[in-house]
């Protein structure tokens, strides 16, 4: 029990970590969702953090109870607890209470925690991160049916395009693996149970960490000493997917090479690329998650994110971009897809809060921060800047008209305020996960990745799909580029 509790734990803190989960949002009514309270001085495992178990309504928007379950056998009501509950708070119901809740959380336990794996070899190669540390990766082998099928996900974390932007992140997760958390969380289409991701439960899976700022394009020999910055990124690539053929891969009948974010256009950028490293007999596709990135004005008219990315990879950029027009608008997938060669499929947000938050509205272009209440979420936009990511979403939909027809070409566009959404399990399969077009992303892409069915659906504008999780965001976080 202690283990499976401390296991969980530390989903909660993963999850904290990355901020890609809100427990006020998205969530049924009675879940159990859980928080990490550090303790101050650490107590010794396994006592060195309180899980805090928060019940929710989602109806309400409120808090129903807390405990605090604090070993295998103990569990108290919090002072916070609604009055009703706290009535009824004996010493033998608390105890109870603790117990039905631990079973509770056992049983919807969805992810599993894989530890990191360095790729040691890639140093003497140059191919590192920021720091000139080795790249890292997670990895969860395969078993039975799946046990030479191969799917491989890079983590996002936006770009730096500067000395200063990168050496902002070069002593953090982003770019160095030194700092990186020795396990991760695994959920949605990373999942080993056939309920959570049928179609890819038993494969070998890997997440790939992110810290060469750049999607793993970067390849500039020099490294300035009084910087130590090295963009490596490409290098990196290679060095990762040979780590993997040496452990396997080399024997795939299968493989996805997939991502979300900036990990997504290291998916798209890189798609053909990974097919000429794997084995010629597999079968090879390549999935982005909220990785197609638009060029696209801000609110103020500047084209504040075509100006962003710089010209540094221009080498590992597809040269069916590259020979028309200046490298820096190669990051644009919208300026390469139509030259890709390996199956893509892409799962996007119409309204992809990042892009909201970055390209249409960034900090920059609204100095007074009207856009601030409404990129925190949807639900609080002024009809007037609806309008405007309104128009947004025509936009992206121009931009997706360069993906093509073709039914290698798939593509899962709904009407969320989201980002990345198949990692996480509520937003790739579940009970209440979002569907376009009646279907669920994790069939959608099923069915195209086994040749079951193309998929190439575009939702309706916002609000018409109940069955969003848009995000909410923390008012205080900053993820600008």
């Amino acid at each position: 029990m202690l283990a499976k509790v401390f296991e969980l734990e530390t989903r909660a803190r993963n999850r904290s970590e990355q901020r890609h989960w809100q427990p006020n949002t998205g969530e049924k009514e009675g879940t159990l969702v859980l928080e990490v309270q550090p303790q101050q001085p650490r107590l010794p495992p396994p006592f060195s953090q309180v899980v805090v178990i928060d019940t929710f309504s989602k109806r309400r928007r409120e808090l129903v109870g807390r405990f605090e379950l604090i070993s295998s056998t103990g569990c108290r009501l919090h002072s916070s607890t609604s009055s009703s509950l706290r009535k009824m708070a004996d010493a033998r119901l608390r105890t109870w209470l603790c117990v039905i809740l631990s079973i509770q959380i056992l049983l919807k336990s969805e992810a599993f925690n894989v530890g990191i794996t360095y790729v040691q070899n890639a140093v003497a190669k140059g191919a590192v991160c920021l720091d000139g540390s080795p790249p890292a990766y997670h990895f969860n082998k395969g078993f039975g049916a799946g046990a030479n099928n191969w799917l491989i996900l890079f983590e996002g974390g936006g770009w730096c395009n500067n000395v200063t932007t990168c050496l902002d992140r070069r002593d953090t997760r982003l770019g160095s693996s030194k700092q990186m958390v020795k396990e991760v969380s695994f959920s949605g289409i990373l999942s080993n149970k056939q309920k959570f991701s049928p179609d890819f439960y038993n494969w070998n899976k890997i997440k790939v960490r992110y810290c060469d700022g750049a999607s793993f394009t970067g390849d500039v020999e020099a490294v300035d000493p009084a910087t130590n910055l090295h963009f490596r990124g490409a290098r990196a690539f290679v060095a990762i997917i040979e780590d993997l053929l040496s452990k396997g891969m080399s024997n795939a009948q299968n493989a996805i090479l997939s991502g979300c974010s900036a990990g997504g256009l290291t998916a798209i950028l890189n798609c053909d690329r990974f097919r000429s490293l794997v084995p010629a007999s597999a079968k090879v596709k390549c999935l982005s998650d909220a990785g197609y990135f638009i060029n696209a004005k801000d609110v103020s008219g500047a084209p504040h994110i075509e100006t962003f990315y710089s010209e540094g990879s221009a080498k590992n950029l597809p040269t069916s971009c590259t020979s028309k027009m200046r490298p820096g608008l190669c990051f644009f997938p919208q300026n390469v897809v139509q030259q890709i060669q390996t199956p893509l499929f892409l799962i996007n947000a119409a309204y992809d809060s990042w892009q909201i938050k970055n390209i249409l509205a960034p900090g920059v272009a609204d100095p007074h921060g009207t856009w601030h209440s409404c990129k925190i979420d949807i639900k609080k936009c002024s009809p007037n800047q609806l309008k405007i990511m309104q128009d947004f979403r025509l936009q992206f939909l121009n931009a997706l008209s360069a993906v093509g027809t073709s039914p290698s070409k798939g593509m899962f566009i709904d009407s969320c305020y989201a980002h990345c959404q198949s990692g996480t399990q509520e937003t790739w399969l579940g009970n209440d996960s979002p569907v376009v077009a009646k279907t669920s992303i994790a069939k959608a892409v099923g069915d195209w990745y086994y040749d079951r069915s193309p998929f190439q659906k575009i939702d309706c504008a916002y609000p018409c799909n109940p069955t969003c999780h848009n995000r909410i965001f923390d008012p205080n976080e900053h993820t600008e580029v």
